[in-house]
């Protein structure tokens, strides 16, 4: 895996965005401002064969926004929204069809529905997709198995959906 470096010069826009925000973090030792960024590839290094390096890529901060107190709540939100996307993990029960989510993914939806079911969608896509993986790379199949396959897939993606339970259809 390539270890990613970030470039210690930032473009002059980002610099502009961060120049109110230099002297507040001075005067505050171990203060934290939100930011949102945009970095941009700008190295590839790739270590000769049979040599102990290990590949990397430098990254350089091209655009850099810092919220102001009223919009540092919204930035906050967004990034536990992305931060719960990201890490959403469950166990499906083979034998109800259903989904349970872990206990940290729920602790991270904060009992808010739009994030229970996207933490939900998300760990069950993961399932079925690493199920997918596992019979892409396992052995061949007789085409009847590969029917079989493919129709427990199409119905654990349809009971992560809970479409056969809501409209009777699968639309």
């Amino acid at each position: 895996m390539p270890i990613l470096k970030f470039d210690a010069k930032v473009s002059a826009s980002a610099q502009e965005a961060l120049e109110p925000h230099v002297r507040p973090m001075y005067d505050q030792p171990g203060g934290r401002r939100m930011a949102i960024i945009e970095f941009a590839h700008i190295e590839r290094t790739e270590p000769a064969p049979n040599t102990e390096g290990k590949p990397s890529v430098r990254v350089r901060i091209t655009g850099l926004e810092v919220p102001n107190r009223d919009q540092e709540g919204a930035i906050r939100e967004a990034q536990r929204y992305l931060h719960l996307q990201r890490t959403a993990k469950g166990t499906f029960d083979d034998e109800t069809g259903q989904l349970e989510l872990s206990e940290s993914t729920l602790r991270l939806t904060a009992g808010l529905l739009a994030n229970i079911e996207v933490a939900r969608l998300r760990a069950g896509l993961a399932h079925w997709r690493e199920y997918a993986q596992r019979l892409v790379h396992g052995p061949d199949l007789t085409l009847s198995e590969v029917r079989h396959e493919m129709q427990a897939l199409a119905e654990g993606l349809t009971a992560v959906l809970n479409t056969a339970q809501d409209t009777g259809d699968d639309t």
